[in-house]
């Protein structure tokens, strides 16, 4: 079967979910966590996703996640062109819509949106969520485990956005999603990226890239060595989630690993 066209990815390559980092008195700390999406880009990555469920957004308020995505604007600014993505999902339209306009204003490359939670059909909720983003490109997410049921076969049809991201780590899922939906796929697993990469998937957006940019990347490449050394990092980042992920960017980086969620 010949392969049909895709719109144009927001970004390709590995993107990093990145963990916002805290104070000791568990104040943001966005000075920290610029520096921090610096030197991952410095080191491979090709987009910056704030705000995601590794930068415990559900624990952000709003005044921080601006505070958070201007300080990121400012930092990216000086790289070759590594789009900022503004995580932007939300339980309701309505909270979802602000977030969207809140991370457009202050200058988000794209959004990346989770689906809503226990919705029959999803597509009145994106329908907003992309009016209210003017033409920023729209990553919709499927992660059943954090938002049930996720995005059905079905919804990828018709679904009014840029591009879908698949968490599930389901590679059968991954290979279905790709003759169904007509858009960008990126993985938002770091089991899958040496599966993901040489079939053609644009991306992935995985928290596992604050700890080992480079071996993501190369995985991704299609290196299946690099995808195995990442094996027991990849268990250790799930444990106490985000904690784990905070502990093993730690021991790399010497970040916080004050978390507020978990």
């Amino acid at each position: 079967m010949a392969s049909r066209p895709r719109p144009r990815p927001p970004f390709r390559g590995v993107g990093v979910s990145l963990i916002t980092l805290f104070a000791g008195d568990g104040s943001l700390d966005a000075r920290a966590t610029t520096d921090l999406a610096r030197e991952l880009v410095d080191l491979g990555v090709t987009a910056v996703v704030a705000a995601d469920l590794a930068g415990e957004g559900p624990a952000l308020s709003l005044d921080e996640r601006a505070e958070l995505i201007d300080a990121l604007r400012r930092a990216l600014d000086e790289t070759d062109g590594v789009p900022l993505i503004a995580a932007a999902g939300a339980p309701s339209t309505r909270q979802a819509v602000q977030l969207t306009v809140s991370a457009c204003a202050h200058g988000a490359d794209a959004l990346l949106v989770l689906s809503p939670p226990f919705a029959a059909d999803p597509d009145p909720y994106y329908d907003e969520v992309v009016r209210a983003a003017g033409g920023v490109p729209v990553i919709a997410a499927h992660h059943p485990l954090a938002s049930w049921p996720g995005l059905d076969m079905p919804d990828l049809l018709d679904l009014p956005a840029a591009g879908v991201e698949d968490v599930t780590g389901d590679a059968d899922r991954l290979l279905e999603t790709l003759e169904v939906f007509e858009g960008p796929l990126y993985t938002g697993s770091a089991a899958l990226l040496s599966f993901a990469g040489p079939l053609g998937v644009a991306g992935a957006i995985v928290a596992l890239a604050n700890a080992e940019p480079e071996r993501c990347a190369n995985a991704f490449g299609g290196d299946g060595e690099e995808q195995r050394a990442l094996t027991k990092a990849y268990i250790e980042a799930e444990v106490e989630f985000p904690a784990g992920i905070k502990e093993l960017t730690a021991k790399r980086f010497g970040t916080s690993t004050v978390s507020r969620m978990g």
